[in-house]
């Protein structure tokens, strides 16, 4: 009996000491695909949080944004470290609230078209407008390229870099990319020339945005929100401040133009 005691007290002291309670289990903040890159800036944004907030919060980087609602539609607590297109889908089913956007000059972005310089960019996009090459699940791609098109863009790839290589291998008339991707890649295809479309070109999506799962307790992400604001250097950001969903206003709106369902898009 008295060993059971003494072993029931050393597990109190171990929780103690790591700051974890009954209510507090493991937090795992979770990465877009394109962050595989990158795993060690994801765990010093982990690292910060779990030091401000005295919370288990540990990284995952997933292999698809499918796994992203596969874990906020579960019972796991999970953090959803992502851009509007994520953002509006959850937002739309209400499987997550977010917290705090990071601001770095860039927190909004547009979705710009890519075309074959000396072309009429209107032009392809009345007479061509299936054969438009874009990013899937993304904002300044599926969103704008189907917004611009009704609905018929058809050409998704994996990222903007795919999307500019359908169009130089004539697989794709134009394609839309983030017009931040753009300002820094766009020298390399000097035969390639940028328009912004009117009504879609605008920088109104948001991007950076950390999200609680809804199995995070209110009080338990109120202390993550607070931590995130206290951790801008992690973030590269010139400030952390919290989030209004009102923001992702334009981003749904993109999606409503190109027929574009959040409650039923899968990724796929």
């Amino acid at each position: 009996m008295k060993n059971i005691v003494m072993l029931w007290v050393i597990i109190c002291i171990f929780l103690s000491a790591s700051g974890v309670t009954a209510g507090e289990g493991k937090i795992t903040c979770l990465f877009p695909p394109d962050w595989a890159s990158k795993p060690a800036k994801a765990k010093i944004i982990t690292d910060a949080l779990a030091e401000k907030s005295g919370l288990p919060i540990l990284p995952r980087i997933v292999e698809s944004y499918a796994q992203i609602l596969e874990a906020c539609n579960s019972d796991a607590r999970v953090l959803v470290y992502a851009g509007s297109f994520v953002q509006a889908v959850m937002h739309s089913r209400g499987i997550g609230v977010p917290l705090v956007q990071i601001i770095n000059g860039k927190e909004y972005y547009s979705g710009i078209m890519i075309y074959p310089r000396g072309e009429e960019p209107q032009a392809i996009l009345e007479k061509y407008p299936e054969l438009i090459s874009y990013a899937k699940g993304a904002s300044s791609g599926e969103s704008s390229a189907k917004a611009a098109t009704g609905g018929e863009a058809s050409i998704g790839v994996s990222d903007h870099a795919a999307a500019i290589r359908a169009v130089e291998h004539k697989a794709a008339r134009a394609a839309f990319v983030k017009n931040w991707w753009w300002e820094s890649n766009g020298q390399k295809f000097p035969e390639l020339a940028a328009y912004r479309v009117p009504g879609i070109s605008v920088e109104e999506n948001p991007d950076n945005i950390l999200t609680a799962s809804n199995k995070i307790p209110p009080e338990i992400a109120k202390k993550i929100a607070q931590a995130a604001t206290e951790s801008g250097q992690a973030f590269d950001a010139q400030k952390v401040v919290p989030f209004d969903v009102s923001r992702l206003a334009f981003s749904l709106e993109l999606m409503k133009k190109g027929n574009i369902d959040p409650l039923y898009y899968n990724w796929e």
